[in-house]
């Protein structure tokens, strides 16, 4: 879905959009300097030298403030090579305790990093790794805007912001003279070659200065709140989990009402620590006068000391207190909440272990493997797919994904891969727009049994440690 912070959603156009962007900045760049200084009947004439000059050094910041916001890398995570044991949590033995995240410990894993993933990081599908403090996937600068980016990124949109309303000053002078002098003869005024490209100027100029216009505004309230895009839209989930919950509507929760319903609980949104402290901790420095500069601006960077691994910034982050226990942020989704436990029951990481080392021979591996495969597809497909057979539930289905936008109790819903009932918020985003792997983001570790997509290692390390708990 096209929008101004993620662009258009056409695969194969991502080599297109920063030509694009260097184009749209020569040509209002460059192109209104020249019909201003070539017509000199177009008034008030050509531009005098200080508003050249500065209007040259607004354009010179731009260039830097985006090659720079194109080039910084949105930030890795770099894992020593025990990390991956040590970083993750044992399993939670109590299945009714939501697994809590503290400074020291992350419950969240990413299987295509085959590493845990820190407290507010995501794997972008775009850039192949997990992101810190992700805030959505941007093609226009072909990077993340993340951690470490956005403040190179939100320095481009104040500069680029600051140089148009300049150019919009100016061409507001010369559209101004050009209306005063409609009754005039047509000889005595401009041209009509320079008369289309004002018109081309100014309506290019309209739209560019809305466009940027409003992502400023969004970014720079992400700022000030210590919010991510993905953030707003887990905010905006969770509203709507609470406001149905208190509707009574159980159609949302299913045979699962009560079990769900204990389990859910209003979590505040935890990293807002006052307006100064939000915009010095995401500008990596709380000198003001660093902030803007396009010049050693800087900004946070991920603290990859092997000499304290899975500490420091990018990996910990501070809260405000407002929840009983840090790390309950993101709230939990009740279709995950719901599959995890139609999917798990305790002891289930047990049986998939002892199951494993039945097998003896490559080819029964491959049999299980495949075996394994087809019951995680039809365990994560939404409940009433189950309850049919034939080619009566085939047809049921297909009718189900045709007719979703005519069912209330499915409004704010959508489909993705395998059948997964995927939320979407009122703009109809979903974490894919922003260019978060959906199939990764559901790699949570729950609090039940469901982590079939840890591995096979990893579960044994964690039956060996809670082994060593009960002993000691």
């Amino acid at each position: 879905m096209p929008s101004l912070q993620t662009g258009p959603s056409t695969q194969g156009l991502h080599l297109l959009y920063i030509p694009a962007v260097c184009c749209l900045i020569a040509f209002q760049g460059y192109y209104s300097q020249y019909l201003f200084n070539t017509d000199p009947d177009l008034a008030p004439g050509p531009l005098p030298r200080q508003e050249t000059i500065t209007f040259n050094l607004l354009l010179l910041n731009v260039w830097w403030t985006y090659y720079l916001a194109c080039t910084v890398d949105p930030g890795r995570y770099l894992f020593p090579p025990s990390s991956s044991k040590s970083s993750t949590p044992p399993e939670n033995p109590d299945p009714d305790l939501r697994p809590t995240t503290t400074p020291k410990t992350t419950t969240r894993w990413c299987k295509k990093c085959a590493a845990p993933k820190p407290p507010r990081a995501h794997h972008c599908r775009h850039c192949a790794r997990c992101i810190p403090k992700m805030d959505h996937h941007c093609p226009w600068t072909g990077a993340c805007v993340s951690m470490q980016t956005f403040p190179y990124f939100l320095r481009f949109l104040a500069h680029t912001n600051l140089a148009l309303w300049y150019l919009t000053s100016l061409l507001w002078q010369r559209l101004a003279a050009v209306w005063t002098a409609r009754h005039l003869p047509a000889y005595l005024g401009p041209s009509v070659s320079s008369l289309v490209g004002l018109t081309v100027l100014v309506l290019v100029n309209g739209g560019t200065v809305f466009a940027l216009g409003v992502l400023l505004v969004t970014t720079v309230k992400g700022w000030v709140w210590n919010s991510t895009m993905i953030e707003d839209w887990e905010v905006e989930r969770h509203e709507a989990v609470l406001a149905r919950m208190d509707d009574g509507r159980g159609e949302f929760w299913g045979d699962d009402d009560a079990a769900l319903r204990a389990r859910l609980e209003r979590i505040e949104y935890p990293y807002d620590l006052g307006v100064f402290a939000n915009m010095a901790q995401a500008m990596g420095t709380r000198n003001v006068l660093r902030w803007f500069l396009p010049i050693f601006g800087g900004g946070p960077v991920v603290d990859n000391n092997v000499t304290t691994p899975g500490k420091g910034v990018g990996w910990e982050w501070e809260e405000n207190g407002f929840n009983d226990l840090p790390g309950l942020w993101p709230p939990p989704d009740p279709e995950k909440m719901r599959q995890a436990r139609r999917g798990a029951w305790p002891g289930a990481a047990q049986h998939r272990e002892e199951r494993y080392d039945a097998y003896q021979t490559p080819e029964e591996v491959r049999a299980a493997f495949e075996k394994r495969q087809e019951e995680d597809f039809l365990r994560r497909l939404p409940a009433q797919v189950h309850q049919r057979s034939g080619i009566i539930a085939e047809l049921e289905e297909l009718d189900d994904f045709d007719t979703e936008n005519d069912d209330d109790s499915r409004r704010g819903e959508d489909y993705g891969r395998a059948g997964k009932r995927l939320w979407t918020n009122s703009d109809g985003d979903r974490l894919w727009d922003y260019g978060v792997d959906e199939e990764v983001e559901e790699e949570i570790i729950p609090a039940r049994g469901d982590d079939e997509d840890v591995p096979l290692a990893e579960l044994i390390r964690r039956r060996k440690v809670l082994t060593r708990e009960d002993d000691g």
